[in-house]
């Protein structure tokens, strides 16, 4: 399944693509680019390369420009550009990694951002520089085609896919398929707004399904056979809602043609006179899901076993580039990790919040946290880019991932060498062991960046870990999901924080509103709002709050959101408006 509609413009020969594609094609876990593929995304390149030079000319008016600056991941910020670079489903290879961090330097002030759609942003690059960042992406096979606008966005992912002790099937191939599929497919280039899907592939729900456009979960019938059950409506922003499953078993075959049914229903009936009442979560919920699954399956019937529908063939030509690396025949090492954690606390420490199980004895996933204090969430040097590269060549088979957390990981280290990497990530400022806790914050770039934030984010996200900035203590408080978003748009994902904070304008003021009770994973929930907002100078004293009430009402081993759960809301609000009654 390839791109149907390939951008009009010259054809360039391809110059440093086929030796990046040579370096991956020996042991390629990733999907390698053809001629076809690299084809495609040089004369985008060129072709946008021509429209910044009118654009700059004066010959393309404002207007005219910014449709064809958003088809290229190119928005106009608070005080630059800024630039998304897509990373499908959260996969990068070490020369994809260094040339990341080469774009850093040469073209903006030294770091890049991970964003919670698993892909990179530039927050300073000057216009007249763009088109040749996208060239230089081109020559590792990189692009930022469909990272913004009203059309299919990244394809998301779990970040532990392919490695995940609890896997039921790989979702990385499943991912490329319908990567192919949307890329510049012509009827869905113009949806009335912009659409996500994730695919889970794991007894967990890591890729948080439930609250996208549309969500697919691998299931198995009776038979054994492969399916897909297939979940609608979901979204965050301003009206935030957990998404239907429309369809408990749709066969392997038949993804694409439905994928395709519902997004016609979509991009015929979506309305299109409002920008926020436009998501096709706004729509389902209107028509109620069961009409929808209806409207879905009538459409479905002109395309079921239609050109689109999947075969053997077609998915094993793509599963191919998703082979598991060379791995040795290893033993667990428990005992000699046990020993090292005694004599070292801070690597046991690290151990149990940034290293989880891998399918293959002898071996484990790495998060590298990019949550340091005083360091914006999710924001990464280039000089760490490049030490990163690195590491996952000595240590990880030569890919990195990034995750909608906003961290990066080495998905395939052995066992035995966890203590060698803990203590180059010291070094390298990436070993902060606070993967799940309270400081592990997800966070948007906020008002320091974004035009259309109300607030700002991240020095809330500062605040808070400076707060909370005893490690024994933030450990003994367990799994805590902190999200911060700066404006409704919910691009910190906010509703789904077991703590959210949402920056709102209040007379021209930042305040922050909170919200309490959020869950992204199975059987996903949407926080409650706690009350009237606050100012800025009181967050931390207000989460300090929240987390008080948490240590003095859990049961034991229970984490926050069962206490919350268990509770309610309103022990929380006494406790923190209790000065205003």
């Amino acid at each position: 399944m390839r791109a149907t509609d390939a951008p009009c413009g010259p054809a360039i020969a391809p110059q440093r693509a086929p030796q990046f594609a040579d370096s991956l094609r020996a042991d390629h876990y990733m999907y390698v680019y053809d001629e076809y593929d690299q084809r495609i995304i040089e004369e985008r390149v060129a072709q946008f390369r021509g429209q910044t030079a009118r654009y700059l000319a004066g010959e393309l008016g404002e207007e005219e420009f910014r449709p064809l600056r958003l088809q290229n991941g190119l928005y106009v910020q608070r005080h630059a550009p800024m630039l998304r670079v897509c990373v499908p489903y959260g996969l990068l290879s070490a020369p994809q990694l260094r040339m990341l961090a080469k774009l850093a330097r040469d073209y903006d002030k030294n770091y890049a951002h991970i964003s919670t759609r698993q892909n990179v942003q530039y927050n300073w690059p000057k216009l007249e520089d763009v088109p040749d960042m996208l060239a230089e992406l081109a020559s590792v096979q990189m692009h930022a085609i469909q990272t913004s606008g009203n059309c299919i966005r990244n394809v998301t992912t779990d970040q532990f896919a392919g490695v995940a002790a609890d896997e039921v099937i790989d979702p990385r191939p499943w991912c490329e398929i319908i990567r192919q599929w949307a890329t510049f497919h012509p009827e869905f280039a113009h949806l009335p707004r912009k659409f996500k899907i994730a695919v889970n592939g794991s007894a967990a729900d890591r890729a948080a399904i439930e609250v996208h456009d549309i969500g697919l979960e691998p299931v198995r019938n009776a038979a054994g056979e492969l399916g897909f059950r297939v979940l609608v409506g979901g979204g965050l922003g301003r009206t935030p809602i957990v998404g239907s499953f429309i369809n408990e078993f749709l066969p392997w075959q038949h993804l694409l043609t439905y994928l395709e049914a519902i997004l016609r229903v979509y991009n015929r009936y979506g309305r299109r006179d409002n920008k926020y009442k436009a998501r096709i979560k706004i729509l389902v919920k209107a028509l109620t899901p069961e009409v929808f699954a209806e409207r879905v399956a009538a459409e479905w019937a002109h395309l079921k076993d239609g050109p689109a529908t999947l075969t053997d063939a077609e998915l094993q030509r793509v599963a191919q580039h998703f082979v598991d690396p060379a791995y040795q025949a290893l033993q667990d090492q428990s005992a000699a990790l046990a020993a090292l954690d005694a004599e070292h606390p801070g690597f046991a420490r690290w151990r149990s919040r940034n290293v989880v199980a891998h399918k293959k004895p002898g071996y484990a996933a790495v998060t590298l946290s990019l949550k340091p204090t005083g360091i914006a969430p999710g924001d990464v040097t280039d000089k760490q880019f490049d030490a990163i590269a690195d590491l996952a060549e000595r240590y990880s088979f030569g890919e990195a991932r990034t995750s909608h957390e906003q961290n990066i990981i080495l998905a395939d280290v052995e066992q035995a060498q966890l203590f060698a990497l803990w203590n180059e990530l010291r070094e390298l400022g990436l070993a902060t062991p606070n993967i799940g806790l309270l400081t592990d914050i997800i966070c948007c770039p906020g008002g320091d960046f974004c035009s259309l934030a109300n607030a700002k984010s991240i020095p809330i996200a500062e605040a808070i870990q400076r707060r909370f900035d005893d490690l024994d203590y933030v450990f003994d408080l367990g799994e805590i999901d902190l999200n911060i978003s700066g404006c409704m748009n919910a691009c910190g994902h906010h509703h789904i924080g077991n703590i959210g904070i949402l920056g709102v304008d209040k007379k021209g003021e930042e305040f922050y509103q909170v919200s309490l009770g959020g869950e992204a994973g199975r059987n996903a929930s949407l926080g409650q709002i706690l009350g009237p907002s606050f100012a800025q100078d009181d967050m931390a004293d207000v989460i300090a709050k929240v987390i008080e009430v948490y240590v003095e009402k859990r049961n034991e081993d229970e984490r926050f959101i069962d206490t919350f759960r268990r509770i309610g809301i309103e022990t929380f609000k006494e406790r923190v408006y209790a000065k205003n009654h």
